[in-house]
């Protein structure tokens, strides 16, 4: 659809001055945001910026304090999120929240069962589920239980379901976070398909190189307030990033002051996981001082391996050494006893306590510091606390908000300062940067550097090759389960990592 012709339709979607207040903080001053049919429309902004609570007040998750939603050129205020999905608004979280021990169809018709004479009609549920799989190129069976496939399968069934509400508006919130390469190429077919059938969407991400190959317009917002829209065409990274963060970033990662030492910190020898899919037969070592990036596509079991070591999956076989000395480790409690830490992939599932403050979560790693005859030193865990939002730039009002309040990517910063007040001397970290800002990311490998030069070993598991190559010192590419080469990062590229992570596929 050319450019003119989409000025001269009305707008499906404006949101106009949209305020929103929280106790103690100004989560949304005036925000506007206006979506055309037949379009993608990234909104895009630090973590805290305002951009998924935006999303929440359109959705009815939150109510606005102030401003205007007009839909298809009429005024709407959602009360829930059932409203908005009846009028054809969809949106799909980041976070999943699915009936793990349900089918597939039934999490994609939950509370809309088809049925007849009064009964579930099983059948229809399955045929309307299969003809929107087939539509969307989605190669699930609709039977399987959901808690067996994968992260990345399970958010292409959250977009399968999204599209069976037959919505006008899409909101995909951080949607390839999860994804593989070949996952993503496949979610962009299918918002190609959407945008030609006339829908808007918004889109939500922090990854640059997606942005401005699927959107048609951006709007930037920053702490809360709306900074800029305009096309995409027109706009360039620095820029974005510049009007993101408030000032001008020259480099995405900072420079290495780190330099690995001779001393091996761990080293695995032929380990293999009990149950399947289980890492297999993965042997490596790590210095002190070394970053060790971890590559390798959706299913290499990248996240399996340090799981495995950390105690959290059960060992088949093979051995593990900390500093020479060979080490049992049957459950975490003994790997953070002998100073590992493990920061998990999915921070909603297992990273977080949502219900908790952000000092709960800040300490609980650390109890034995603050405990003293049974009582706990509430005066220490506070100022550990506020160590933990200073170090690492945590924006919320209070160490006493509950952390699922926070964004993303700041109950992220608080699980990473929760791990450093132990002091590990081995950090795993599974996509420590995934639904972060591009400032923040900054941040993160500024810190992981620090700790290396500290003489910390860190494993750096992202699916992010450009990431890996930018922060690493050498790369272990791992392919379905087994270590496929381990490179020198100053003599690598991403062809190379590629052809690795095939090897055993």
């Amino acid at each position: 659809m050319a450019d003119e012709e989409k000025k001269e339709q009305p707008y499906l979607l404006e949101m106009l001055n949209i305020t929103k207040e929280f106790p103690g903080v100004k989560a949304l001053d005036g925000v506007k945001l206006q979506v055309a049919p037949g379009s993608v429309h990234a909104l895009m902004g630090e973590n805290g910026a305002g951009k998924s609570t935006l999303m929440k007040c359109l959705f009815g998750i939150y109510c606005k304090d102030a401003g205007q939603i007009l839909y298809q050129g009429k005024e709407v205020n959602f009360q829930n999120p059932k409203e908005a999905l009846d009028a054809g608004i969809s949106m799909v979280h980041q976070e999943l929240n699915q009936v793990l021990e349900r089918s597939v169809m039934e999490n994609i018709f939950l509370g809309r069962f088809p049925t007849k004479f009064g009964i579930i009609d099983d059948k229809a549920m399955y045929t309307r589920s299969k003809e929107i799989f087939d539509d969307l190129g989605i190669n699930v069976d609709p039977k399987r239980k959901i808690g067996d496939l994968s992260v990345s399968q399970r958010q292409m069934i959250e977009i399968a379901k999204a599209v069976s509400y037959d919505s006008k508006i899409l909101i995909f919130d951080e949607p390839t976070s999860s994804l593989s390469e070949k996952e993503v190429e496949d979610l962009f077919v299918i918002i190609n398909k959407l945008r030609e059938r006339g829908l808007g969407m918004v889109y939500i991400s922090h990854k640059m190189d997606e942005i401005f190959r699927i959107s048609d317009d951006i709007t930037i917002m920053r702490d809360g307030k709306w900074v800029f829209t305009g096309k995409a065409k027109d706009m360039n990274m620095d820029q974005i990033i510049s009007l993101m963060v408030g000032r001008p970033m020259t480099n995405r990662f900072p420079e290495k002051t780190h330099k690995p030492t001779g001393e091996v910190v761990l080293k695995v020898e032929n380990l293999s996981g009990e149950y399947q899919p289980t890492v297999i037969d993965a042997s490596f070592e790590l210095r002190a001082g070394e970053i060790l990036g971890i590559s390798g596509l959706v299913g290499a079991r990248r996240t399996e391996l340090v799981e495995t070591i950390f105690g959290l999956r059960k060992r088949k076989s093979g051995r593990i050494f900390y500093k020479g000395k060979e080490l049992t480790i049957n459950k975490p409690l003994q790997a953070i006893k002998n100073d590992f830490a493990l920061l998990t992939e999915e921070r909603r599932a297992n990273g977080i306590f949502a219900d908790l403050s952000v000092v709960f979560n800040s300490t609980i790693a650390h109890l034995d510091a603050y405990s003293k005859f049974g009582v706990l030193n509430e005066a220490k865990m506070k100022k550990d606390t506020q160590w933990v939002i200073d170090s690492m730039a945590v924006k919320t009002p209070s160490q006493r908000q509950q952390i699922g309040n926070l964004s993303g990517g700041n109950q992220q910063k608080v699980i990473i300062g929760r791990w450093l007040l132990n002091e590990p001397e081995v950090l795993m970290m599974d996509e420590p940067t995934r639904g972060i800002d591009v400032g923040a990311k900054y941040e993160i490998y500024k810190l992981i550097d620090e700790l290396a030069a500290r003489g910390k070993a860190v494993i750096f598991i992202s699916s992010e090759m450009p990431e890996l190559l930018g922060v690493a010192d050498r790369i272990m590419v791992m392919s379905n389960g087994h270590v496929a080469g381990i490179v020198n990062t100053a003599e690598t590229n991403q062809e190379e990592m590629m052809r690795l992570s095939a090897k055993y596929l």
